[in-house]
């Protein structure tokens, strides 16, 4: 039996009194032989409400009554002054609304969002008071992921406490006309990077990035880096969020990681943008069942402490069943309703439930709150929460939407788009609140109603921030100050310059190189983090399991298949590889996990996402546009790379567009290497970039495509324009022969095509072509756009450095090529000083030898000559029918005849 070294056994479960147990097992066992398991069951439920927790599921079932989990008996002491928050909190909610509403002025009209925060503002703050610690916390602090959608009432805490100032607030979603000032829209970091960490509002995405945060944080404990035994990740989510995938479909890791310094707070307020998240059905309910299920803890804050009361003398459950019975639609009518109305339409439903507020007035039961308005029910809950071991912890926590907003806004179906208020709104909202503001100063301008903060020394200011300075300091607050850490040394690159020799070798063997090296840097070789999503064989990794071994909490208990091979799978709790398995989304959460680790904790991460070309950005797209936001640092590797490279896997493999997807996204920097030696400049580049501290712009993820086809691997030339690599192209073949000159750009696989293609017209043709590798028509056409936009910047004029280079080359049309559509290489079109011709296999792919699907889509080296020859006989160098001829010579029609590429290399 293989067992990690660092990992003890689990230990059993010690019975202080087996001889006790084996008789209760035994009454049972004779129960059931009795009188069957129908009533074994119903005892044992009778047995759970007798010892005090009738709330537990009974057998079989995974919900539990719809009442809070936590009964008012083992509610918590609550340890902060009622008054003062309850003051304070008064002053966040006028300022978040009155944020919001002013920037719906006539001349502005930049929208915003009410209701989230205003239903949300109890959770919050009693967060803030009590639970979240800032960065200067001895713990280092917890990690706080804000629901998108309630960022103004984090902007107006941070107004109130003196972090912002009354033009920043009116500069909300304002942020170029007010520079300096402005506020995004949401938790953007890139946008505001000294205060947000995490952006969330592309709902989903912050519940996957939490689980992963969390993992994360282990991840540097186990490794030595940082101790974060002490930290929290707190994710808050709404309940219509949650019906996003990404939202459910990674609570399994956190489960069997048993991730305890997680805690997701869902907002349950019953409503989608546009209605009722479960209309006829109970959407606490179905959550609770889906987290218990995948082996979450799980606690419900449903009902207020006015509910104790009645809960308290409800010896027949005639309430608790009321309870159970309601759908969500209903409940979410009674709070857009009244204290009569509920009284009809709820209690009244049953003359034993009526009987129960027959003594209260309709503002008694009016003011029955829901548990997620009441700072004593959330104070049990979150301390429950953090105290919690060995499972990760749910909240569902039952709210109103728009609460305190009064009847316009409360409940109702459109609240999530209502932006502004009435003037009577106003003077409402500021009578509930007790905010000292005159009618007259609300009446001055409807669209500008003031803003509330006490003066310097009020008592419950001093109260606030001082509760601040008690976790930390503030929150949210984003730093990015880090230990600074060594570049590889120049030895990492070594083997991927000298070439393969007369072995053939695919540009991923050459970055799995690559990689092995610097895992091996005794600088920061630890701090790599390869995350392969169960890939790792395909992509020649598995090499890495018998020395990083792979992270898994739980370290190595079982007896590996392979264990007497040399390359056997190994995990241990101090593992450096992260296998996520077949989850793409799940490796990108980890990737900007880790990417961002320089700045969650000042402990610089390097991650290096390996993954199968095809599922990357097609797949995650919005989770490397989140990690950008980020500012995620690392490496992202698209193996197996190209339409035509992986023969014989088909449509939805063969990845034709990646590089037109990874240019959408201006925090990726996108290479297409040919050669290995190119690879480890870009490589080199992007550890001086991200991680040397010298660079302007270090917050980018250099995107690497690499492909599995096997080929001679050049050494590095002598005279190598490593500048050119790095900025997009250099010349790799000169031409030497033929009168006709030509240019030919090619990328990645193609440019040992090109180069053959060379050979052929200056053999047949008598073309002379010069044969460039670009290794990013990205980098190329950013370039081309800065000097685009110089004069309208006021600089300069100046030439693209595509356009330089290619009038340094030996002139005629330009020709480019590349396993992708013809988009990628279009992209720098316009800037050619000749006639620009593309050939690309665009189109879905098939299942075929490399060398038919090459010749299928006219990318092959013959196709590449043809295309040569028309663009001479367009500038009029060739006669006519030049193209066409060379086109039946070479059989272009029929992809049998194709010879492009060879065999060999793992699918």
């Amino acid at each position: 039996m293989e067992r990690d070294a660092q990992q003890p056994a689990a230990a059993d479960h010690v019975d202080l009194d087996a001889e006790e147990t084996a008789e209760w097992i035994e009454s049972i066992d004779g129960l059931v032989a009795a009188r069957g398991t129908e009533r074994a069951t119903a005892l044992l439920s009778e047995m759970r409400e007798r010892v005090g927790d009738p709330g537990l599921p009974d057998a079989g079932s995974i919900t539990t009554d719809y009442v809070n989990t936590i009964p008012a008996s083992a509610d918590a002491d609550y340890p902060g002054d009622e008054a003062a928050e309850r003051r304070y909190r008064a002053w966040i909610r006028w300022n978040a609304a009155v944020m919001v509403h002013r920037a719906q002025r006539p001349e502005i009209g930049v929208g915003g969002h009410i209701a989230t925060y205003a239903g949300a503002a109890t959770i919050y703050e009693t967060g803030f008071n009590h639970f979240f610690r800032g960065k200067d916390h001895p713990s280092g602090g917890d990690q706080v992921f804000f629901q998108g959608h309630a960022s103004p009432g984090m902007y107006a805490r941070s107004f109130v406490e003196g972090r912002l100032t009354e033009a920043h607030m009116d500069g909300f979603r304002q942020e170029r006309s007010r520079a300096g000032h402005g506020l995004p829209s949401y938790p953007h970091p890139r946008l505001l990077p000294d205060y947000w960490e995490y952006p969330t509002v592309s709902m989903g995405l912050g519940p996957m990035n939490a689980i992963y945060q969390a993992q994360s944080n282990r991840y540097l404990a186990a490794r030595g880096i940082k101790d974060t035994s002490e930290q929290q990740v707190w994710a808050f989510l709404g309940d219509g969020e949650m019906d996003e995938p990404e939202s459910r479909g990674m609570l399994q890791l956190a489960a069997n990681d048993g991730l305890d310094n997680l805690n997701f707070v869902i907002n349950c307020n019953l409503q989608r943008l546009d209605g009722p998240v479960r209309g006829n059905g109970k959407i606490v309910q179905e959550l609770e069942g889906f987290f218990r299920g995948a082996g979450w803890n799980v606690i419900k804050v449903l009902w207020g402490r006015e509910w104790d009361d009645l809960l308290a003398v409800d010896h027949d459950r005639a309430l608790v069943d009321l309870m159970n019975a309601t759908p969500d639609g209903d409940f979410q009518t009674y709070k857009a309703e009244s204290g009569a109305f509920v009284r009809d339409h709820f209690f009244g439903r049953d003359p034993r439930t009526a009987k129960l507020v027959a003594d209260y007035s309709d503002e008694q039961v009016w003011n029955l709150r829901r548990g997620g308005h009441d700072y004593r029910k959330l104070y049990s809950a979150f301390k429950a929460a953090s105290e919690h071991r060995g499972q990760p912890t749910v909240l569902l926590v039952k709210t109103v939407k728009g609460y305190k907003l009064g009847p316009s806004f409360e409940g109702r179906m459109a609240s999530h788009q209502m932006k502004k208020l009435t003037s009577k709104d106003l003077m409402d909202f500021r009578d509930l609140l007790r905010i000292p503001i005159t009618d007259a100063a609300l009446e001055q301008d409807v669209y500008a109603p003031p803003y509330f903060r006490p003066e310097p020394g009020s008592p419950e200011l001093e109260y606030m921030l001082e509760r601040r300075r008690a976790l930390g300091g503030p929150v949210p607050e984003r730093r990015s100050k880090y230990t600074q850490i060594p570049v590889p040394d120049e030895s990492a690159y070594a083997l991927a310059r000298k070439g393969s020799g007369k072995q053939q070798a695919a540009t991923t063997m050459a970055f799995a190189r690559i990689l092995r090296e610097l895992l091996r840097d005794t600088g920061m070789g630890h701090r790599v983090v390869p995350i392969i999503p169960d890939e790792a064989r395909t992509f020649g990794m598995d090499a890495y399991f018998p020395t990083a071994k792979i992270y898994n909490p739980q370290g190595h208990t079982y007896m590996s298949v392979d264990r007497e091979l040399l390359l056997a799978y190994k995990e241990s709790t101090s593992g450096q590889i992260l296998h996520v398995g077949i989850n793409e989304a799940g490796a990108v959460a980890a990737f900007t996990a880790a990417g961002s680790a320089y700045a969650t904790h000042g402990e610089p991460l390097i991650p290096v996402y390996v993954f199968y070309s095809m599922f990357g950005f097609q797949r995650t797209g919005d989770s490397f546009w989140a990690a950008g936001d980020q500012m995620a640092r690392g490496f992202v590797i698209g193996a197996t790379a190209g339409r035509t490279t992986l023969q014989g896997e088909g449509l939805q493999h063969g990845d034709g567009h990646s590089p037109l997807l990874a240019a959408t996204n201006p925090a990726v920097i996108s290479y297409d290497a040919a050669y290995g030696y190119e690879l480890a400049h870009i490589v080199r580049d992007g550890f001086a970039r991200m991680y040397g501290g010298e660079h302007p712009d270090p917050n980018v993820m250099y995107y690497l495509t690499v492909y599995n086809e096997p080929i001679v691997q050049p050494a590095e030339p002598a005279d190598v324009d490593a500048a050119g690599i790095l900025r997009g192209m250099h010349r790799v073949a000169k031409a030497d022969a033929g009168v006709h000159p030509a240019q030919i750009l090619a990328s990645g696989v193609a440019v040992p095509w090109a180069i053959e293609a060379q050979r052929l017209l200056a053999a047949d043709w008598g073309v002379a072509a010069d044969v460039w590798s670009v290794t990013s028509w990205t980098e190329l056409r950013r370039d081309a756009m800065l000097a685009d936009e110089a004069v309208l910047s006021g600089e300069a004029a100046r030439e693209p450095y595509v356009t330089q280079r290619l009038r340094e080359g030996s002139g005629g049309p330009v020709i480019a090529v590349s396993d992708y559509m013809r988009q990628v290489q279009d992209q720098i079109a316009q800037y050619s000083p000749g006639r620009f011709l593309s050939l690309g296999t665009d189109g879905f792919g098939f299942s075929d030898t490399r060398a038919a699907a090459r010749r299928y889509f006219r990318v092959d080296v013959e196709s590449i000559v043809v295309r040569t020859l028309e663009g001479l006989e367009l500038d009029s160098v060739l006669p006519g029918g030049t193209a066409r001829d060379a086109a039946e010579r070479y059989r272009l029609a029929d992809v049998t005849a194709g010879t492009t590429g060879s065999a060999g290399g793992d699918a």
